[in-house]
């Protein structure tokens, strides 16, 4: 998506900016355990493409967290959420109109670096890895059809990297953030001696997150 791509643009230049203003700030992190859940904006992309803002999936995610200080404004972030990805295709032709839905279920673990560059404002990023519990396809229009897929038809483990900002008005935080996929959604295949991946695309996924801290 092209709001994610400015997204991770215009965090990359403020972590540059940022990390000159650290050496002021006085124990920012602390520890935390709490919950956390949001609302997701997914889509698939393939080899050298662009992701399409028009085959965009919404669901969601849910899950616990943990903040681990290793100084005043660093902490490590391991986080396991259930979140849902995938993407939507819509068609329109003299003969049929709808929608085709891929969705994806997964269990995450992200694990991340996070800095707080003031006690309510940070930012984070590292990298995350899944396995796919379930799967499945589903049309609304004038074709209807809802279909399990059978994960073994398909990699069961993603991985990709994350980056993020949030803002804390404990025991609340609200935050964005997006996560690039760098592995392959479909297996690889050899039919009739050629060699394929379907689908040969993989995850791209911005979130809305709230989250509540237990301690």
């Amino acid at each position: 998506m092209k709001m994610q791509s400015n997204f991770l643009c215009a965090l990359t230049l403020f972590l540059t900016a940022s990390f000159g203003m650290l050496h002021a700030q006085d124990n920012n992190v602390n520890t935390e355990f709490g919950i956390k859940g949001g609302f997701n904006m997914s889509n698939l992309y393939g080899s050298g493409d662009d992701v399409d803002d028009n085959n965009v999936l919404y669901g969601f995610n849910a899950g616990v967290y943990a903040t681990l200080p290793i100084s005043d404004f660093i902490a490590i972030q391991p986080e396991i959420l259930f979140t849902t990805k995938g993407a939507k295709l819509e068609y329109n032709n003299a003969l049929v109109s709808g929608d085709a839905k891929f969705k994806l279920n997964y269990i995450e673990v992200p694990l991340l670096v996070r800095v707080n560059i003031t006690k309510n404002f940070n930012v984070h990023a590292g990298g995350y890895a899944s396995y796919l519990v379930s799967s499945k396809v589903k049309g609304d229009g004038d074709i209807s059809f809802d279909e399990d897929v059978d994960t073994d038809d398909l990699n069961k483990f993603d991985a990709g990297i994350a980056a993020g900002v949030g803002v804390d008005f404990s025991p609340l935080s609200i935050g964005l953030r997006y996560n690039y996929g760098l592995t392959t959604v479909g297996k690889e295949r050899t039919v009739a001696g050629t060699t394929y991946t379907f689908p040969d695309a993989k995850n791209s996924n911005l979130t809305l997150y709230l989250s509540y801290k237990l301690n």
